[in-house]
């Protein structure tokens, strides 16, 4: 309160020199010889003390701001109004000029402002940017505003119209596999005991003329392997219509909720098997993709046309006939409170053809144990030949109670097959796949809602970490069960070539000290059923297995 008075007390000194004394002051002088000068000495200190009030209203916004609690108030509905601080690039707005040290410590952040920084998005539109700016302090050059939103270095123009950004996404993976040899009879395959991999590295460049912006995100990181350089993103997006965002270009279109939460924000290093299975059926990384989203407090809806990935004909110079696919979700939030938070929703993906090489339209499903360090996968269907179409779908569902969450999603994968003139006729196939994972925050806030995303979010820091004043940033426990099974009838994948089931147990530990860092620990504990169709003689009698990864990430 003491803080707040003295606040009030200058912008109130600041507001009367201002608008009484200076203008008086250059009345008064008006008959001098030096009265051009004194003008123009008067005008900047005007300029001067408007600046001072702007830095002093945007403080005062903050701290006011803060000194309401999060769960404050309800809707007409019956829905708490949750106040938020406004999140440009996937990350609350930091203020240039805070206190540092421990006095930055120990003031309380807004709900939105403990969130690991996300830089995948949503994109913010122009009015949402322009609002922000306002209540920002930021420095003024030449015209120019520079500052660091989210941490993201960013230049605009004065009044916003035109930015450039440039955003981080570094996640390094270390471990290795235990007890994952072979049985008598079948070779090895690789699973290192102890390896690295630089799991995604990613920068952002994100170019905006007011409510178009322009996306370009190059990725230096692997699925599995380091070493090779492709594009995360490459697209241009429109932002001028409420709470919707429309896409066109290389993008990753979401139709589940584990991929929707970002991948710097998943609870366990990978996704579940069946999560990535069926989001590469026509969606995925740096798919070609036309569509957008529309978000509300209580629901969020998407749907996009697809193509295909960018570097498929590269890889592939026979393809004569590219993909083309649909990906829609549509999810709510039926039940929210204080310690409630409810999560429905569906999702559909459909590759209506498939790429078409010289082999002609074959599809292969395969996948690892949700451990990104290079092995072997033993997880597959067999190659399958003549597929004229591939779809998905299924339902997600989640239940937040305070600093508990627990989630689970199941999708039923259809495979058609062609009908080739004279030939015999191939079984159609049916897969299926699902998870159930639990988590529990020990200490910070717990998992929230992204009602923009559709989907939850890390837990919130609110005070980064700092032992001397008994600080600890956020810790959270996490399990999870996933089951896939890709085997349906005898001789899928060609004679004695069988599809098998995997089932993956796992725990994961993970510890953020701060906004924009998170350090991993995963155990995994799978199971593989037999199979012919691993290339190599790999999984001949199916094999059990473990692993341990751990992985650090930073974000901005």
């Amino acid at each position: 309160m003491k803080e707040g008075f003295k606040v009030r007390r200058s912008l109130a000194l600041a507001t009367a020199l201002s608008t009484g004394f200076v203008p008086a002051l250059a009345q008064a002088a008006s008959h001098d010889d030096e009265v051009t000068a004194l003008r123009r000495e008067m005008r900047e200190m005007q300029r001067q003390m408007r600046e001072e009030i702007h830095v002093l209203q945007a403080r005062i916004a903050r701290d006011e701001g803060r000194a309401v609690p999060a769960a404050a108030g309800h809707e007409a509905g019956g829905a708490p109004h949750v106040v938020h601080a406004h999140r440009w690039a996937g990350g609350p707005l930091p203020t240039i000029g805070e206190a540092q040290g421990p006095a930055a410590t120990q003031r309380p952040r807004t709900d939105a402002e403990t969130r690991l920084i996300t830089p995948e998005g949503p994109i913010p539109s122009w009015a949402e940017i322009r609002a922000a700016t306002a209540r920002d302090e930021t420095v003024h050059v030449g015209g120019m505003q520079i500052g660091f939103p989210a941490g993201r270095p960013t230049i605009s123009s004065e009044d916003g119209a035109y930015s450039f950004s440039i955003g981080l996404t570094a996640q390094e993976d270390i471990g290795g596999f235990i007890g994952a040899g072979p049985k008598r009879g079948e070779t090895n395959g690789n699973f290192n005991k102890l390896t690295e991999n630089a799991r995604r590295l990613r920068l952002y460049f994100s170019w905006r003329y007011k409510d178009w912006v322009a996306n370009v995100t190059p990725e230096f990181g692997s699925s599995s392997v380091d070493g090779s350089v492709s594009l995360f993103e490459a697209n241009a997006n429109y932002t001028g219509l409420r709470h919707t965002t429309l896409t066109v270009g290389y993008f990753q279109p979401r139709m589940e909720e584990e991929s929707a939460e970002r991948a710097s924000s998943f609870e366990f290093l990978e996704r579940p098997t069946i999560i990535d299975l069926v989001r590469n059926l026509a969606g995925g990384v740096a798919r070609f993709s036309v569509g957008g989203e529309h978000y509300e407090n209580r629901w969020q809806a998407a749907a996009y046309f697809t193509g295909q990935k960018f570097g498929d004909r590269s890889k592939d110079t026979t393809i004569t006939d590219s993909q083309t696919g649909a990906v829609a979700r549509i999810v709510g939030r039926p039940y929210v409170s204080k310690d409630i938070d409810v999560h429905v929703g569906a999702g559909a993906t459909s590759a209506f053809k498939v790429n078409q090489n010289s082999s002609g339209r074959n599809y292969t499903f395969s996948d690892n144990m949700e451990v990104p360090l290079g092995e072997t996968s033993l997880l597959t269907s067999g190659a399958l030949t003549n597929v004229s179409q591939i779809w998905a779908a299924g339902p997600q569902l989640a239940f937040r109670w305070r600093h508990f969450l627990l989630k689970g999603e199941y999708y039923h994968v259809g495979v058609e097959r062609g009908r080739n003139a004279g030939a015999s006729p191939l079984p159609s196939l049916n897969f299926d796949g699902w998870y159930v994972a639990a988590n529990y925050t020990l200490f910070g806030r717990g998992r929230g809602y992204n009602v923009k995303t559709g989907a939850f979010t890390t837990p919130g820091v609110e005070h980064d970490f700092d032992p001397a004043h008994d600080y600890w940033g956020a810790l959270e426990l996490s399990g999870r069960w996933s089951v896939t099974d890709l085997s349906d009838v005898a001789n899928q994948g060609g004679v004695g070539i069988n599809g098998d089931q995997q089932t993956v147990w796992a725990g994961g530990l993970n510890w953020y000290p701060n906004q924009h860092f998170k350090f991993m620990l995963d155990f995994d504990h799978f199971i593989v059923t037999r199979s012919k169709g691993v290339s190599g003689g790999v999984d001949l009698l199916g094999r059990t297995g473990n692993a341990v990864a751990g992985r650090v990430q930073a974000t901005f």
